[in-house]
């Protein structure tokens, strides 16, 4: 048996009033994902172990099977391995996004999607300005970059931009953890000071520049955050035997970087954007190609999360919608017809509610068939409806180790 996880990143949600209090899976049209739930056997899952928060390093990890207890060091280690940073042991590794801060707060986490050919401007000038031996910025993809402090303490507490739309900025500068004061000190005083210096650097680029005159958001500060050092991660083919050649299909350097600790093969495509506009086809044809002689699929589409960070609930909608028709549905009329069963899962990996603009930790629905399973009663795929899968509710690693254990 052949496994394919498709995760819609942040496609679950709440209800919603303007939807007549349907949540935006039950209102979309999504009638492969309903398939895939009618004809097989749903459930809910926590992808959030207790004392973290809800962010996608932290959930899709869970999802492929790893406790984050014994392998959690934040986002920046594993964007790092998908960028091609070859971290050293005393190198501490944080995300560094590029936003837009405007009347004295985060107008948004992504620069006014800033696009991987404007930031390579961007990024190289950070590094003229601000580089140093010990500082680095490094170059990822449209607002979603990397920057590496020598020596750098990880023990400090830095704000998700993601997660505070709309609130004062310098409210959610970095500081230390408790009881890490006097040794993460330092490197809080030292990203805060790169936080506001690049504040002037990045108002000199012609990019901005143009965009101030045309009214436009500007890309104007870097955020750093989830810093970590290097990871210590098992492959998935040493978790699970079943596992001897897998891909991670996806435009997301974190989900990348996971793919590498886990031994998956990173399948990059040029049309993945993770926006609405990605490759949705694409997607689906490099999956089924992968799937031909592989033995996992770990296929992510970022876009719903996008939408649901900026609050905008007709695209969100009809990212969903794409995913179904244009990656579930073609999946799945293609692997039902195989002689070698093929198990697909269907699934977020949290809620990014468009009410609220971020991430929050409650359980995911999910649909997983194959042939010959035995389907429950669930007909609709849905938060609502999966409430009432036979799978009931899993915490954490289980989903994976029943997914893998379907042969």
């Amino acid at each position: 048996m052949k496994h394919i996880i498709i995760l819609g990143d942040g496609m679950a949600d709440h209800a919603v009033h303007r939807l007549g209090g349907k949540t935006l899976l039950e209102y979309a049209a999504t009638p492969n994902m309903d398939a895939i739930a009618r004809l097989g056997r749903t459930g809910r899952l926590i992808t959030v172990p207790d004392g973290f928060l809800p962010g996608s390093e932290v959930a899709n990890a869970t999802i492929l099977g790893y406790d984050m207890h014994e392998v959690y060091e934040g986002r920046g280690p594993l964007e790092a391995a998908s960028i091609g940073y070859d971290m050293h042991d005393d190198d501490l590794a944080l995300r560094c996004n590029i936003i837009c801060l405007a009347d004295g707060v985060i107008r948004n986490h992504h620069g006014g999607h800033l696009t991987t050919e404007d930031s390579e401007e961007l990024i190289s000038l950070l590094n003229e300005r601000l580089g140093s031996p010990n500082v680095t910025f490094v170059k990822g993809i449209q607002y979603r970059h990397l920057l590496v402090i020598r020596g750098g303490n990880k023990h400090i507490i830095c704000a998700p931009p993601h997660d505070h739309p709309n609130e004062p900025w310098t409210s959610l500068l970095v500081r230390p953890e408790e009881g890490y004061e006097e040794e993460a000190q330092p490197t809080a005083d030292l990203l805060n000071d790169l936080i506001i210096k690049s504040q002037e650097v990045l108002a000199e680029a012609p990019l901005n520049v143009a965009r101030r005159r045309e009214g436009h958001d500007e890309a104007n500060s870097i955020w750093p955050w989830g810093g970590g050092y290097r990871p210590k991660m098992l492959t998935l083919q040493q978790m699970y035997p079943e596992i001897q050649h897998g891909d991670v299909i996806s435009a997301v350097d974190l989900i990348r970087g996971i793919g590498h600790y886990a031994g998956l093969h990173n399948i990059v495509l040029p049309g993945a954007t993770g926006l609405a506009n990605t490759d949705y086809e694409g997607k689906a044809r490099a999956a089924l190609e992968a799937l031909r002689k592989d033995d996992f699929v770990f296929l992510h589409v970022e876009a719903s999360d996008e939408a649901g960070h900026d609050g905008d609930l007709q695209l969100k909608l009809q990212t969903i919608e794409n995913l179904d028709r244009r990656i579930v549905g073609p999946i799945f009329k293609e692997i039902s017809s195989w002689s070698e069963p093929v198990c697909i899962a269907v699934m977020p990996d949290h809620p990014t509610p468009v009410e609220i603009r971020t991430h929050v930790k409650e359980p995911v629905p999910f649909a997983l068939w194959y042939p010959g399973i035995i389907p429950d009663n669930v007909q609709t795929y849905s938060e609502v409806s999966c409430v009432n899968g036979s799978y009931g509710m899993l915490r954490l690693t289980e989903f994976m180790q029943k997914f893998m254990s379907i042969n």
